[in-house]
């Protein structure tokens, strides 16, 4: 994949009023990271954080209180059809068939098309999500995975640059969770889309990034590391964890969200530690950080406990 930044998140902050008076409070702050073209991110932390606060003001949705992004050399300052957001929740108007969900997206992209190029287009992208047959059906009628398929259909519809996904699967069950993650990896592999997402699920950021970006505890949260994928691009869920990287990234994954949250404050105030360029780890390619390996890993095979990343 050529090197083209895409996205660039320039020392970014964002702060609240306390409260209770006095001081605001400052999320987080000094945020530098780049997105490339056509590069799937995934973006990890701890609750509290500002995740979606980021995702949010890359949306145009939220405004910073210092710093900036840059979108394709322009600053981000308001909502663009080029930035397709897919929520947690589904976010469909109830009283629209699937069909006229996704035509309205459209048509504020497209006014000028006339309803039968607008219902091909809107077809196109039912049938690329596997919900074909369900045109007519209401949100209602839908189950939760059908809803979110109905979501990124729309979101891809009016084809954006960027598509921005805060948690999409978070509320599915792990069958369903599992489908639109294997569906989701093909579209974007078949259209190079640029994706940003945030995810608290550290096996769905291993099938699906390019690399993870990992952020400190709140307030005042930093990028600590960030973490390149590498497992090969067509890794699927049913035969990752037999690739010999899958466990070290997997296990340094953990240990950051785990155990490494003490250590963050030390970490970065290391000379070595520089917010404009934070730290590139390669799983299975380099050698881990101290901090990373204080606490050994769980051994390649044995179960670990998902349940301690559900505060994550």
């Amino acid at each position: 994949m050529t090197m083209d930044t895409q996205i660039s998140v320039e020392n970014l902050k964002r702060s609240f009023p306390s409260p209770g008076g006095g001081e605001d409070v400052t999320v987080f702050e000094n945020i530098w990271f780049k997105v490339e073209r056509g590069e799937f991110v995934c973006l990890i932390g701890h609750s509290g954080c500002g995740k979606t606060t980021i995702l949010n003001i890359l949306a145009g949705l939220d405004v910073p209180s210092g710093g900036g992004v840059i979108v394709d050399h322009e600053e981000v300052t308001g909502p663009s059809l080029d930035r397709a957001v897919v929520f947690q929740g589904h976010a469909l108007m109830p009283w629209m068939s699937v069909m006229a969900n996704i035509a309205f997206a459209v048509k504020s992209r497209h006014p000028d098309w006339n309803k039968e190029k607008t219902h091909d287009h809107c077809k196109k992208y039912i049938d690329l999500v596997n919900l074909s047959g369900a045109e007519n059906k209401k949100p209602s009628q839908l189950s939760g995975g059908m809803k979110q398929r109905v979501g990124i259909a729309r979101a891809m519809a009016i084809e954006p640059k960027i598509m921005l996904l805060d948690e999409p699967f978070s509320a599915l069950d792990a069958l369903t969770r599992g489908s639109l993650q294997d569906e989701l990896l093909s579209i974007c592999d078949g259209t190079s889309q640029t994706v940003f997402m945030i995810t608290h699920d550290i096996d769905e950021a291993m099938l699906l990034a390019y690399k993870i970006v990992l952020m400190t505890n709140g307030p005042k949260a930093k990028i600590c590391e960030i973490v390149e994928n590498t497992m090969p691009r067509n890794r699927t869920r049913n035969d990752m964890h037999r690739h010999p990287h899958y466990y070290p990234i997997r296990n340094h994954l953990l240990e950051f969200l785990v155990n490494r949250s003490a250590q963050f404050e030390a970490e970065l105030s290391s000379e070595d530690y520089d917010p404009l360029n934070p730290p590139v780890t390669r799983p299975g390619l380099t050698k881990p950080s101290a901090a990373a390996t204080e606490t050994a890993p769980a051994p390649a095979g044995e179960p670990d406990e998902t349940a301690l990343l559900a505060s994550a």
